[in-house]
């Protein structure tokens, strides 16, 4: 027998090492494989032949473990492990335990005979990136074009189609961040249904109900900040970068948007803003309390305008301008011929209505915007410590998330960092949703966006499967920003009400439950090609076609939706 095959398939022990075709199978190749490996034909300065590096090209659903040539350290690339650590030499013995994937070494009592070749020299020893980041500098195309079928824990397989995998590599390859930062990208929101209560679109009554026809006795709701999404990527120190990210030279941690590309374009500014987030994970005794050097947060951050400030001012203030020019010199016009006794039928009531409505719309989308002078007229508010070292934190419930943030924030001491109002409601509990509703509605009726509505469990299922990770439920006014000054007319609304959902909650699951996968894979600490199948998806899957009327007029650099 040339290797061994253990544990169901996903173990695979050979001398020199296993080719993924080649496991189970017996032949004289794949003997000579498993007992020497692979050269190129060439022989190095000491007369040996050089290996072919089979494992960088490994990609195989088995772990294997191998050895045959020493090496100073074992180091897990693509699923596969050289544990000969040159014990005859003078090195260590090493063996691996399984499943725990635990390594355990001694060093050996002597050196039993000497090395053709020298392998603990000072610079192998102590390398600047692990074999995994090394090879993960070049991601391979191969492994994000074309169709693609992606298994994910909580929501079984996810197909990327071809067409929406090509849109996402131009914005991949063209504007996206370094790609070893690129360990998550969150998922789409649904609104609620809409509404029939008179006036409005959406009201909590709706958001309450789908979750409690789906079985899900309580929810939290978290107020919704007018700003940008952002992933905040933070680690203790550069060394944590580089050993855990594989980055070098980029600082401790990145901001990224929703879509992959850095937030800010002045390094300055991002490098103030994480040290505030730093500075403040530190002094609330973050890194201690959630046994880690590293943390992947999901914020919003604030202004609107620090992200989008060419779209309030080629869009929104555009739309404004021309209006509130026009329409008050056609009032006045239609006034001073009805005063000399001309009958402008319905004609005026309509243009005055359609001033009242331009000076709500200008008031909804100035009441985001503001002057950033420096970092700290910025407001960045955490709402999720998605994962940490060793762990997802998709366990842990949503009140959970809140208190961690409500821990980092506490420890600020330069106004930005701050929490989300949130507050628990049982759909069991008639009296716990109106005390809800009122809220939402003294918060909007203050000019606030609104609120999300989540299970209280981060992953909940409901009767027959994973229900919305989180519903959105949007002020009357803030939804002017998204439909435009008129839209709460009733011909307005009617057209409105009638939109469908169904396509964009497909969406949201998917890409929930891709984001989720993501992050597992980078704590397990698999390739970055296989957690960035799952981001890479995320950003194809936004290219997917969705109601017209769940958008806004455009959806570059617009408002999180």
């Amino acid at each position: 027998m040339s290797h061994y095959v253990l544990d169901d398939g996903r173990l695979v022990v050979a001398h020199a090492g296993m080719k993924e075709e080649m496991q189970g199978r017996g032949s004289g190749k794949v003997r000579d494989f498993a007992l020497y490996g692979e050269t190129t034909g060439e022989t190095d300065e000491f007369g040996l032949p050089i290996r072919y590096n089979w494992a960088a090209e490994y990609r195989g659903q088995a772990s294997v473990v191998y050895g045959h040539t020493p090496v100073p350290q074992p180091e897990w690339l693509n699923r596969t492990i050289n544990v000969d650590t040159g014990c005859v030499f003078g090195g260590r013995l090493t063996a691996l335990r399984w499943p725990e994937k635990e390594l355990v070494s001694v060093a050996a009592h002597a050196t039993y005979a000497e090395p053709a070749r020298p392998f603990l020299s000072a610079a192998a020893t102590t390398p600047d990136l692990s074999a995994q980041h090394r090879e993960d500098d070049v991601l391979d195309l191969a492994d994000v074009a074309g169709k693609r079928i992606v298994t994910t824990r909580l929501h079984h397989s996810v197909t990327i189609r071809e067409g929406n995998g090509t849109a996402a590599l131009e914005v991949m390859s063209r504007f996206a961040a370094n790609p070893k930062w690129l360990v998550y990208l969150p998922p789409t929101m649904s609104p609620s249904e809409t509404t029939s209560r008179e006036g409005y679109l959406e009201y909590p009554t709706e958001a309450f109900a789908y979750y409690r026809n789906q079985g899900i006795p309580q929810v939290i709701c978290e107020e919704k900040h007018m700003g940008s999404r952002a992933v905040v990527v933070i680690c203790k120190n550069e060394d944590v970068a580089r050993t855990r990210f594989g980055v070098v030279g980029e600082g401790a941690g990145i901001i990224t948007t929703r879509t992959g590309r850095r937030f800010f374009d002045d390094g300055d500014t991002e490098r103030a803003l994480l040290a505030i987030l730093g500075g403040a994970i530190e002094r609330s005794g973050g890194w201690e309390r959630l046994e880690s050097d590293w943390m992947v947060l999901d914020c919003e951050l604030m202004p609107w305008s620090a992200k989008a400030q060419e779209l309030i001012k080629n869009q929104y203030a555009a739309v404004s301008a021309a209006a509130n020019g026009a329409l008050p010199e056609t009032v006045a016009v239609l006034r001073a011929a009805q005063h000399r006794g001309l009958d402008p039928g319905g004609l005026l009531e309509r243009m005055e209505t359609r001033t009242s409505l331009v000076e709500r719309y200008s008031e909804a989308y100035r009441r985001y915007s503001w002057p950033v002078a420096s970092v700290r007229d910025l407001r960045l508010a955490p709402f999720h410590v998605l994962a940490t070292e060793g762990a997802v934190h998709v366990d842990k419930d949503h009140v959970w998330h809140m208190d961690q943030a409500r821990l980092i924030c506490g420890a600020d001491d330069s106004g930005v960092l701050f929490t989300t109002t949130h507050r628990v409601v049982d759909l069991n509990d008639a009296t716990s949703e109106a005390e809800a509703t009122a809220w939402w509605e003294a918060m909007t009726g203050k000019g606030g966006e609104g609120m999300v509505v989540k299970p209280l469990a981060f992953a909940a299922r409901g009767r027959r499967a994973l229900v919305q990770p989180a519903v959105k439920c949007r002020g009357r006014e803030y939804l002017r920003i998204i439909y435009g000054p008129e839209y709460t007319l009733p011909e307005n609304l009617a057209r409105l009400r009638s939109r469908r959902l169904s396509a964009k909650r497909s969406l949201a699951l998917r890409e929930f439950a891709l984001g989720i996968e993501g992050l597992e894979r980078f704590v397990r600490k698999e390739p970055l090609r296989r957690v960035h199948e799952c981001v890479f998806g995320v950003l194809a899957l936004e290219s997917e076609p969705v109601d017209p009327r769940l958008l806004p007029p455009t959806t570059v650099s617009s408002p999180r939706q």
